[in-house]
């Protein structure tokens, strides 16, 4: 929200409202609140079937981790693909969420950008890897995005869902630093974490 427009005692979320209806938003109205300043463009969060869900600061090593695979997509990537980092993917008209990175045809009109048309949605995950490999893979896969990888920041392991069928992804794979991991659309991007540096942190 505008900081000038915010009163600084106002928390950011509630729970006071737990069991009552909520006002649903849409997509439209959250954009139209951006362009006018009542919500600062800079606010991190995102809009599932209309409610407002505020995301997790990020850390110092998910930057890192999305800095090191941003720089291996944009030099891997042939002609014909797109690899845009936290671009908002629009769902439908009450639902909007922001993958670490998302990879499309380039020859695609972004406003056609939806579910099925998402070759590969990458997230980086360090605190919010329950929520992301949690509800957030259940919104990918009830939109037809066909492959997810959840990258596990601390654990350095690819959770790679693929093959959606009527219950959500039926393959789930696990795989180490030290695996390759082949995106299914685009295996041009097939990637080694330890090949970029990337791995587990000692606890």
């Amino acid at each position: 929200m505008n900081p000038h427009l915010r009163p600084d005692a106002l928390p950011l979320v509630t729970q006071a409202a737990d069991g009552m209806l909520r006002r649903r938003f849409s997509v439209g109205e959250i954009e139209e609140m951006v362009r006018v300043g009542i919500i600062d463009a800079d606010e991190r969060f995102e809009l599932i079937g209309g409610e407002v869900v505020p995301m997790s600061p990020k850390g110092a090593r998910h930057e890192w981790i999305k800095g090191e695979l941003n720089r291996f997509f944009q030099r891997a990537a042939p002609d014909h693909l797109a690899i845009i980092p936290e671009t908002t993917l629009r769902l439908d008209a009450s639902t909007f969420i922001e993958p670490d990175f998302c990879v499309f045809r380039r020859d695609l009109d972004l406003t056609a950008l939806d579910g099925p048309a998402v070759l590969l949605a990458v997230e980086v995950a360090d605190s919010s890897l329950n929520y992301d490999k949690g509800r957030k893979i259940g919104i990918y896969a009830a939109y037809g995005v066909r492959e997810v990888w959840v990258v596990d920041a601390l654990r350095a392991t690819i959770w790679a869902h693929r093959h959606l069928g009527a219950a959500g992804y039926a393959e789930i794979i696990e795989a180490p630093a030290s695996a390759v991991v082949t995106p299914m659309l685009a295996p041009e991007l097939a990637v080694r974490l330890a090949d970029l540096g990337v791995g587990p942190v000692s606890v």
